[in-house]
């Protein structure tokens, strides 16, 4: 009984990520960007820039897919690939283009996402992360 149970949740865990990822991937192409060049401009707003390592790592994006993105997101305009103090690494930020970029778009479907969740209480949210972060935690654990 508790496997079925067990898949029920992560089926409806998977489902809800899904589609997360629909309601977001359409706002952010709307503005002319992929999902993961977003989640790059969005990470690197408000700093100085990062290192890839970090950026892959605070994006989640794998470093063979990373590449890429930024090959795009540099074609663009929106960020500068510089050689850090360690030759081997290189540094990412938003030029100009990509700061006006991420002024502009992030607050927009920061302010679109939060609209989706206009039913959802203070209390809500609560729960919400205190069973995600108890989720996470067992995930990390069988590691």
């Amino acid at each position: 009984m508790i496997e079925k149970r067990y898949l029920r949740s992560i089926r409806l865990l998977a489902e809800c990520m899904q589609l997360f990822e629909k309601h977001s991937s359409k706002r952010v192409r709307a503005f002319g960007l992929t999902s993961a060049q977003f989640d790059i401009i969005a990470t690197l707003g408000n700093t100085p820039g990062m290192n890839c390592k970090d950026l892959g790592e605070k994006t989640l994006i794998t470093k063979g897919t990373l590449t890429g993105v930024l090959d795009r997101l540099e074609k663009k305009n929106l960020v500068l690939r510089e050689r850090g103090e360690d030759r081997r690494q290189f540094f990412v930020k938003l030029t100009v283009e990509g700061e006006a970029c991420f002024a502009d778009i992030f607050p927009q479907v920061v302010a679109e996402g939060r609209a989706t969740f206009t039913s959802y209480a203070p209390e809500d949210f609560e729960t919400l992360d205190a069973e995600l972060s108890k989720l996470k935690q067992t995930l990390l654990e069988g590691l």
